[in-house]
């Protein structure tokens, strides 16, 4: 019985040695934290470090490092903070990044060199399609998802001269496209403006020209704030609604753009009154933290972590155990703060998607669910992705 309990001692002081040594999983978030759509990043992050805060710094039962850095939405910024965390800092898993030009710029050389690269938002097509790895993991969608939803929604209101608007980038086009997939009918106009841009006159004037029954636009972050106002500046929102997914009807923009956005709908995968133990105590939790209503962009960063956190238990915390960590991030293992969720093929989510309104509660502007718009949608591009 002795020499049972001296081996069983001694493997696990050796397994605990073993594991001290590895140190803790190293997790390297690149994220947009100053500038234009600054607020989008500091969600996500702030999302992300919550669920690292209720495990007391750890994931899943073990112990992680995250490294945080700005790319201030520059592409050869982003590239950089890669390259320092695979090369400097061996990074086990990189996440973050917000906009698609740069998740372009960064996933395809990261994931090669075998780091797990976990999107907590970007979903450009490439990525989801063609581009796909079996390195790469969305949670958040692929870019056309929302738009696939306000698409049919605005179809199903019967508005039969749309004016569709949109910066001109990866996203952008993505889902406009998105939105075309289900609308099917012929938009009456198609406008792709400057990314960042924050003067649309031109843009209002030709939307009042061309006289449209309904506006599609996808102007995430200050984009949006600045269209939004000046659209209602110009007297146009009591005669021309408004439509677009969550990104420029999110609770981190609503108070600056103001009761401008009022009865807008918009489509989202998430919002604060989903009905599930999961989603519950993250929207408590994060109001406590950080004394705020948690965004869209939260729930992104925190279903990230937690999906992290699933499979870093799953292989015990050894990062080396790189085919087993894959698999276990492929189980999706987790409870998402949006209930339903699973990976397709391509390794983006299957979910609900839903149609939201703009309302005021207890004074402050937010958004509630009006009706689920799809059930376990997919991506139009899963078939595009040959995964090795």
């Amino acid at each position: 019985m002795m020499k049972r309990l001296l081996i069983l001692l001694t493997a696990t002081l050796f397994l605990t040695a073993s594991w001290a040594l590895a140190g803790p999983v190293k997790i390297g978030m690149i994220t947009t934290l100053s500038g234009g759509g600054s607020a989008l990043g500091i969600a996500v992050r702030d999302g992300f470090k919550l669920a690292i805060d209720q495990e007391g710094g750890k994931l899943g039962g073990y112990p992680v490092q995250l490294m945080v850095d700005d790319d201030s939405r520059k592409p050869d910024k982003a590239k950089q903070i890669s390259d320092r965390f695979i090369k400097k800092d061996n990074v086990d898993i990189m996440t973050g990044i917000i906009w698609s030009n740069l998740a372009i710029t960064v996933v395809p050389k990261a994931v090669r060199t075998g780091v797990f690269y976990i999107s907590p938002n970007a979903g450009p097509s490439l990525l989801a399609g063609k581009g796909c790895h079996e390195n790469y993991f969305n949670v958040a969608w692929q870019n056309d998802n929302l738009d696939e939803a306000m698409g049919q929604y605005v179809k199903d209101k019967n508005f039969k001269k749309v004016f569709l608007l949109a910066p001109n980038y990866p996203a952008g086009k993505d889902h406009l496209k998105g939105f075309k997939r289900f609308y099917t009918g012929k938009p009456i106009a198609e406008v792709y403006t400057k990314l960042g841009q924050k003067d649309y006159a031109a843009q209002i004037a030709a939307i009042r020209s061309a006289k449209p029954d309904a506006v599609f636009f996808f102007l995430p972050g200050g984009m949006g704030i600045s269209f939004i106002k000046q659209y209602n500046q110009a007297g146009l929102t009591k005669e021309i609604p408004l439509f677009g997914p969550a990104f420029s009807f999110d609770q981190t923009i609503l108070s600056a753009v103001g009761n401008a956005a009022l009865g807008v709908m918009n489509s989202s995968q998430w919002n604060k009154d989903i009905d599930n133990p999961a989603n519950k105590k993250f929207v408590a939790d994060f109001k406590k933290a950080y004394r705020r209503l948690p965004s869209l962009y939260a729930s992104q960063g925190y279903d990230a972590a937690r999906l992290i956190a699933s499979a870093i238990k799953a292989v015990g915390g050894d990062m080396s155990k790189k085919d087993a960590f894959r698999k276990a991030l492929r189980k999706a293992d987790f409870d998402s703060v949006r209930g339903n969720f699973k990976f397709g093929p391509n390794h983006h989510p299957v979910q609900d998607i839903y149609i939201r309104e703009v309302v005021e509660e207890d004074g402050v502007l937010t958004n509630r669910i009006v009706t689920k718009a799809f059930a376990d949608h997919s991506d139009a591009y899963v078939g595009q992705c040959k995964m090795k």
